[in-house]
């Protein structure tokens, strides 16, 4: 313990140019005593320090003494401050206050003098949040659980609810990491010699069991994951549809759709007479394709194919349906309203 705190010290001289004894106390949760005693077992290690006196005052280290502990070079630090995402680490189990702020230290520690305001410039004024907009992210009660099989290669024995019958199911999977997108956390694991996704938030039990397995030599976490995000979104979309937008669909589009749809759109789009365009884009189902063109109203009409242009036509025919019903008992109520108020002035 006294030996960890002797390096956060040393690393605490490394980021400001003096601080006092009552910092250091407070900082690293001792007496300023221990602090004194601490003080002196550097300077009798040879670290060259020395004690300003006076208002002012404060320890600092002699001629930019620098220390190599946290074995980075100043571009790795720089690069590793935008790295951290507190909330990830928090739900991994990893995000405790001083583990953190160690970490922090150690990081800016490493920074020259030139890049050390760069890098805090970067702490304050960038925010990295995993989350998606206007969504809770997923309970996932089972992560830590989860993360600590993967980090000691450990088989787990998972109950799982999925989609397809029989919904609860029984696996005992061998974990090779996990990911986190859009505020959902996801395992990838192997079973039965294939790699497989499944999402943390349905693990509904989850026990690490006392059989190691022996990682494949060649499994590449961040290849994996982005070629299943490849094939995944290769078999949702595999219908098509002919649309024409206009001009403001055109610009409203890439701020609506995602962005495979818009790049369909930017290959296949073709301006016609009526400035209009005719474009094809993936569809994942007729049903989820209406409920996202219907946020274009007027501005976008369906082509192609039949079954898909005759059930926005239907959509469209039944709000209109609703919105004139909607009229016309307006208009009664309002005669109602005005006959009464006549005779209200009668009286």
């Amino acid at each position: 313990m006294r030996a960890s705190r002797l390096v956060s010290i040393l690393l605490l001289l490394q980021t400001r140019e003096r601080i006092t004894a009552r910092e250091l106390a407070a900082r690293l949760e001792v007496s300023e005593r221990t602090v004194y005693r601490d003080v002196q077992s550097l300077s009798a290690a040879g670290i060259p320090l020395y004690d300003e006196a006076g208002h002012e005052g404060g320890y600092r280290l002699f001629g930019g003494y620098r220390t190599r502990l946290t074995g980075l070079t100043a571009a790795e630090a720089e690069s590793l401050v935008l790295t951290g995402l507190p909330v990830a680490a928090a739900d991994l189990g990893l995000g405790e206050a001083i583990a953190m702020a160690e970490a922090q230290l150690k990081l800016m520690a490493a920074l020259p003098p030139e890049s050390r305001d760069r890098a805090a410039r970067l702490r304050e004024r960038v925010r990295l949040d995993a989350r998606a907009w206007y969504q809770d992210a997923d309970a996932a009660p089972h992560l830590a659980v989860v993360a600590e099989a993967v980090w000691h290669q450990r088989c787990v024995r998972l109950r799982y609810l999925r989609w397809e019958a029989p919904h609860e199911v029984t696996r005992t999977v061998e974990p090779y990491g996990v990911a986190l997108k859009s505020g959902s956390w996801y395992l990838v694991a192997r079973r039965a010699g294939r790699s497989r996704i499944y999402r943390i938030s349905r693990i509904l039990a989850a026990d690490v069991v006392d059989q190691g397995f022996e990682r494949a030599a060649d499994f590449d976490l961040s290849r994996y994951w982005q070629d299943y995000l490849d094939d995944y979104d290769a078999r949702r979309t595999k219908g098509r549809a002919v649309l024409r937008l206009s001009h403001d669909g055109m610009h409203r589009l890439p701020h609506l759709a995602e962005p495979a749809v818009v790049s369909e759109v930017q290959k296949t789009a073709v301006t016609e007479p009526d400035s209009w365009t005719r474009v094809t884009v993936p569809v994942e189902s007729h049903d989820q394709a209406v409920r996202e063109l219907l946020r274009l109203g007027a501005d976008v009409q369906v082509l192609a194919a039949a079954e898909f242009r005759s059930r926005m036509a239907g959509t469209v025919a039944a709000m209109s349906r609703h919105y004139n019903r909607g009229n016309a008992v307006g208009r009664g109520q309002a005669a109602r309203g005005r006959g009464t108020g006549g005779r209200l002035n009668q009286k």
